[in-house]
């Protein structure tokens, strides 16, 4: 049977995901990602990054390949794998926790009085039970164990920008485990208010630390995006602090 042509891309697309790209050498592919835009689609269908990839396809009909995720609403770093060995080192980099990832996140509610602080609280599945968010804090069986570092950079009021760094890699995990703490992120439709509390959710994917498939130290950033940056002001009259990218 012969092989699906890949699908072709409009000039407009193509651009757009090419002015996406904050990283690129022979092996690895780095995005800045915008909120809003789905990483991948159920069939790909409809507009996703993954889709978007074949604009970086080679001769052969290869293209790269995700080598990990983030939700539709998070903005932010994203890699890619250009061949095969590389998406191989990338993904055991991401399975054995050794990529150090940092977010943003813009929360409001009962802020914890430390600046600083360790969630080590395990997560369940609830995905397909009406009224529960998909992952929920639990010590029930089934539960997988979540760990999240967390650092108030800035706080007003009930409102605090938070820098975090999940330990762990659970679907949801940083909502989770704010809704946890008592302070959900803005605009988060499944584990705080949604709209009524910020247009998206704001939640950015500020900084990836990881080794590069050649051995070396690499450290891809992407600057807090002008939305994001002016809840922070509008919210909480915060200034966004020198760990903006």
């Amino acid at each position: 049977m012969a092989k699906a042509a890949p699908p072709s891309l409009s000039d407009a697309d193509t651009a757009f995901v090419r002015g996406l790209v904050i990283h690129e050498d022979n092996a690895v592919l780095a995005f800045d990602k915008p909120s809003g835009l789905p990483v991948q689609t159920r069939g790909n269908r409809g507009r996703c990054l993954d889709q978007l990839l074949w604009a970086f396809a080679r001769s052969n009909g290869k293209r790269p390949k995700l080598v990990h995720r983030l939700d539709t609403g998070t903005s932010g770093v994203i890699v890619a794998a250009k061949t095969k060995p590389a998406a191989a080192h990338l993904s055991e980099s991401f399975s054995s926790r050794r990529a150090k990832k940092t977010y943003l996140a813009l929360a409001q509610g009962v802020l914890p009085e430390a600046k600083a602080g360790d969630i080590d609280q395990p997560l369940l599945n609830c995905r397909g039970q009406r009224g529960s968010p998909p992952m929920v804090a639990s010590d029930a069986t089934g539960a997988v164990d979540a760990k999240t570092h967390w650092r108030v950079l800035s706080r007003s009021g009930r409102t605090a920008l938070f820098e975090l760094h999940p330990k762990t890699g659970r679907m949801h995990q940083l909502r989770a485990h704010l809704k946890y703490l008592g302070c959900p992120i803005l605009g988060d439709p499944l584990y705080g208010t949604g709209k009524l509390s910020a247009p998206r959710l704001m939640l950015h994917a500020a900084r990836l630390a990881l080794t590069h498939p050649d051995g070396s130290d690499i450290t891809l950033e992407a600057r807090v995006p002008e939305d994001m940056r002016g809840a922070i002001l509008l919210q909480a009259g915060l200034e966004v602090p020198g760990v903006d990218a």
